[in-house]
């Protein structure tokens, strides 16, 4: 029950005060392009949260083993897109060869959403947050369905944010961005964050 509870625990800090998207950028093109398409939605979401989730339960031994290094931090980066691009090259060879039909709906969507910079944020997230693998687990899931609630936020907004009633010099990129920002103030706000604190 206990681990239940850490991986709850988690994953609500990686969506609602963590989330890679609001609370740190990490991601914003990736969000961009998944929030286009209603259907886009699910593939991305799929996707990122099972390799964050499989990759932070492995980053935890790689934590465990070498923490106490003082030289770790250093290598980090480099052991998280190596773990990322073997859980990524392993699962594609499962999937292409056992489950075609699957392989021809996610690819289109597996190589932008594996390698994008929440994937890799949801690993430091895990490396400095996390204490027990559940937890890991936990912040890996939570970043998948914050990076889902992103998405979908944006793409509830688009057709308003694309309208004749925004200026022609705001449509596109430059009112998404705005929006984005909007959304991670609320947030920041709906974390606890005050300017006293600053």
């Amino acid at each position: 029950m206990e681990a239940f509870a850490n991986i709850i625990s988690a994953s609500l800090v990686a969506i609602f005060v963590q989330n890679s998207i609001f609370e740190r950028a990490l991601g914003i093109n990736v969000l961009l392009y998944a929030s286009r398409k209603r259907e886009n939605l699910l593939g991305f979401f799929i996707a990122i949260t099972y390799v964050t989730t499989i990759s932070s339960a492995i980053i935890w031994n790689f934590d465990r083993l070498f923490a106490q290094n003082e030289y770790y931090y250093i290598f980090m980066p480099i052991l998280y897109v190596a773990v990322v691009s073997i859980v990524y090259v392993v699962s594609l060879i499962v999937i292409w060869r056992f489950f075609p039909k699957l392989f021809k709906a996610l690819k289109k969507y597996v190589h932008l959403s594996v390698f994008n910079c929440s994937v890799i944020g949801a690993l430091f997230l895990s490396s400095q947050q996390g204490e027990s693998i559940f937890s890991y687990i936990g912040y890996g899931f939570g970043t998948g369905i914050g990076f889902l609630l992103a998405a979908y936020l944006l793409y509830i907004a688009v057709k308003r944010l694309n309208s004749p009633l925004v200026p022609a010099a705001f449509r596109g990129f430059p009112v998404m961005i705005v929006y984005v920002g909007i959304l991670s103030l609320a947030l920041y706000a709906f974390a606890g964050y005050s300017t006293a604190a600053m």
